[in-house]
């Protein structure tokens, strides 16, 4: 006995359909807390987490939602750009972790800078507290967005872009607060990035982007501690 083969062909409707349904049960990754995650194939873990393991809920108190490492003035003089990042972290305030959110103290000595700069995995909005600070960030059609800020007002630093704080003022010290939406937004300095990496980028390369001879690259190098 012969049986006839019937071939179905799907209607475009019904494939946009299926689509749908497929795509409606799949989720993005979530954002990472950190750089990369090279795969542990030793199997000494039975889990892990984009994070910290938590601890018993049981065991929480007040003192794990508070912390004042805010409280204290960084040194700004500690580096040669004039100005100091103290950050509040899951050591010292463990209710962070997966909130998604983190604080900066940004104290900034007389005509310094936190130079230009990116967080990949965070947008960053600055309230300035003290002082004249003058930011802008660039986009990626190299458009600059800049402002002066003064006590109370605030701007915003978009995801990823590289942006940049300076303190307008020769003679006094700036300070502004900054919030992330990121518990580990992570930070990227362009100049040491591009500068100081180990091993360094080839002085070619760098000569080439920066348009610069090789002895340019090497006294940069030697100015950022390279």
């Amino acid at each position: 006995m012969s049986m006839a083969i019937v071939k179905i062909t799907p209607s475009p409707l019904r494939t946009l359909v299926v689509l749908a349904l497929i795509l409606s049960h799949a989720r993005a990754d979530p954002d990472p807390l950190q750089d990369y995650c090279v795969a542990d194939t030793s199997n000494r873990h039975s889990f892990w987490v984009n994070g910290a393991p938590c601890i018993d809920p049981h065991s929480a108190s007040v003192s794990h939602f508070t912390t004042s490492a805010l409280s204290k003035p960084g040194n700004p003089k500690a580096n040669p750009f004039g100005s100091n990042v103290t950050l509040t972290n899951i050591a010292n305030l463990p209710g962070l972790n997966t909130m998604g959110l983190t604080m900066a103290r940004v104290d900034i000595a007389g005509n310094g800078l936190v130079p230009p700069h990116s967080h990949p995995r965070a947008s960053e909005v600055t309230i300035c507290l003290e002082g004249v600070i003058g930011v802008g960030f660039v986009d990626t059609s190299n458009r600059l967005f800049t402002q002066i800020l003064r006590p109370g007002e605030s701007f915003v630093f978009p995801k990823g872009l590289i942006h940049y704080l300076y303190n307008f003022d020769w003679t006094n010290s700036a300070l502004a607060i900054s919030g992330f939406n990121s518990q580990n937004p992570g930070a990227q300095i362009a100049s040491l990035a591009a500068f100081t990496a180990k091993p360094g980028i080839p002085d070619k390369v760098l000569a080439t982007a920066f348009q610069i001879t090789g002895q340019d690259v090497a006294r940069i190098r030697k100015n950022l501690g390279g």
